[in-house]
C-alpha cells in the first residue's frame, strides 16, 4: 500500500529536553490518521517537523515516496489548518481560496473554475464573493479547508483545527471533516489533545506522551485494548484503582488496595504477586442496580452510597462510594430513564466482569503504598 507520510527515526530536542524521542510512522494514502496526546508531549513539534518549518536533529520524513531532507516548506506537497485559520479579512471568500493558485500563476479563469468547484464541494456554492466577517465559525473552517485543498496536497497537516469553536459547532465540524475527507480521499494528518475528535474521526490514531508514542491503532483498539496506563487512563473516561497484586491465576490478576478493596482484573504484561498495580475499568463496563440480585451472576458485587448525580442526558453518570473503603467508582447510567429517580446518599449495588477491567504493573509513578 502506498504510504503518503513516512517517519523514520525522528528526533528533536531543545537543549537538555527532547520534544519528540525517535519516532516513526506509516500513514497510507487517502487516510485519516491523529496524533493524539496532551499539551506539551510534542505532536505540534512533530507536525512542523513534517511541514519543514523545523528540521529534525535525527531521522528523516519522507512524502509521496521521496524525501524531504533540504526540502523547505513552500515546495513540500503539503497544506496546512490552524486553530486560528490565518484567513485575510480583507479578501473575499474566493480570492482566500484561490490565493495559493494564483501565487503559482495559474490563469484567473482556471482559478475562478477551481474555487466554483471546490466551494461547492465544501458546501458552500455561491459563497466566491462573501467577505469573510460574513461567515459563521463553521463556514470559516471549510474556507480554510477549501483554501488548502484546492492546492491538491498529497498530506493536508491539521493543528487542532476545532478548538476555537464552541462545543455544539465542534461536534457538528467533526462530522463534516470526516466526511469531507472520505469525499476528497487526501491524506490528512490531525493533532489534538480532544481523545473524542481522534477517536471519532480517525482511521488510526498515535497517542503520544513525552516525546514518544505510547500505542498506535485504531480507535477501537486504544479503547479496549489500551496496552499501556498512560493509554488506558488517558483514552476515554476509566475508574484507576490502584493496589498491590495478591494474587495471579492464569491471565488475571486480583489487587488490593490500602483500604482493603480486593477487585479482580484482566492483567496486561507480566505481573506478579507483590507487584504495584493499576486497574482500569469503564464506567459503561459497571453494572447497577437498587438490588444487588439484579447484578450479572459474573459480576464482583459491591455495594455503595450515592454521592453525586452527573446528568448529561446520554452520558449521564453517578458516583458512588464503596460501603467499605469508601472508594469512588463513576457508573455510566443506563439510557432506559430507569433510574431517573435515583437520589443522593441512596445504597445501590454495583459491579463488573474481571474481563472488562485490565491492569497493568505500575510505573514509578503511581500512588501505591
Amino acid at each position: 500500500m502506498q504510504q503518503d507520510l513516512e517517519v523514520d527515526g525522528v528526533t528533536k530536542r531543545y537543549g537538555a529536553h527532547t520534544a519528540v524521542d525517535a519516532l516513526s510512522l506509516a500513514v497510507p494514502h487517502g487516510s485519516f490518521f491523529s496524533i493524539l496526546g496532551p499539551s506539551g508531549c510534542g505532536k505540534t513539534t512533530l507536525l512542523r517537523i513534517i511541514a519543514g518549518f523545523l528540521a529534525p536533529d535525527e531521522g528523516d520524513v519522507s512524502i509521496g515516496g521521496r524525501s524531504m531532507r533540504g526540502v523547505a516548506p513552500n515546495q513540500r506537497p503539503v497544506n496546512m489548518v490552524f486553530q486560528h485559520l490565518a484567513l485575510f479579512p480583507m479578501m473575499t471568500v474566493g480570492e482566500n481560496v484561490g490565493y495559493g493558485l494564483a501565487r503559482r500563476g495559474v490563469a484567473r479563469p482556471v482559478i475562478a473554475n477551481r474555487v466554483d468547484a471546490m466551494l461547492k464541494r465544501v458546501g458552500l456554492p455561491g459563497a466566491r464573493d462573501k467577505r469573510i466577517d460574513q461567515l459563521s465559525g463553521g463556514q470559516k473552517q471549510r474556507v480554510a479547508i477549501a483554501r488548502s485543498l484546492v492546492l491538491e496536497p498529497t498530506l493536508l497537516l491539521l493543528d487542532e483545527p476545532l478548538g476555537a469553536l464552541d462545543l455544539k459547532l465542534r461536534e457538528h465540524m467533526k462530522i463534516e471533516l470526516k466526511q469531507l475527507q472520505a469525499d476528497f480521499r487526501t491524506t490528512f494528518v490531525y493533532i489534538t489533545h480532544d481523545q473524542s475528535e481522534a477517536l471519532v474521526l480517525s482511521d488510526r490514531v498515535a497517542v503520544m506522551s513525552a516525546g514518544r508514542f505510547e500505542q498506535v491503532g485504531t480507535p477501537q483498539e486504544l479503547y479496549y485494548q489500551p496496552r499501556t496506563p498512560f493509554v488506558a487512563g488517558f483514552v476515554g473516561a476509566n475508574n484507576r484503582i490502584v493496589g498491590k497484586a495478591i494474587r495471579v491465576d492464569g491471565e488475571f490478576a486480583e489487587l488490593a488496595t490500602v483500604d482493603g478493596l480486593a477487585i479482580r482484573a484482566r492483567a496486561s504484561g507480566s505481573i506478579a504477586v507483590g507487584d504495584r498495580v493499576e486497574a482500569f475499568v469503564r464506567p459503561e463496563a459497571v453494572a447497577f442496580a437498587r438490588d444487588p440480585t439484579e447484578l450479572p451472576h459474573a459480576a464482583q458485587h459491591f455495594t455503595g452510597r450515592v454521592e453525586s448525580l452527573l446528568f448529561d442526558g446520554a452520558n449521564s453518570a453517578v458516583l458512588v462510594r464503596e460501603a467499605t473503603t469508601r472508594a469512588g467508582v463513576r457508573i455510566a447510567l443506563p439510557q432506559t430513564g430507569r433510574f431517573a429517580d435515583l437520589k443522593v446518599d441512596e445504597t445501590v449495588a454495583f459491579g463488573f466482569d474481571a474481563q472488562r477491567a485490565i491492569c497493568f504493573r505500575a510505573g514509578n509513578g503511581s500512588d501505591v503504598s
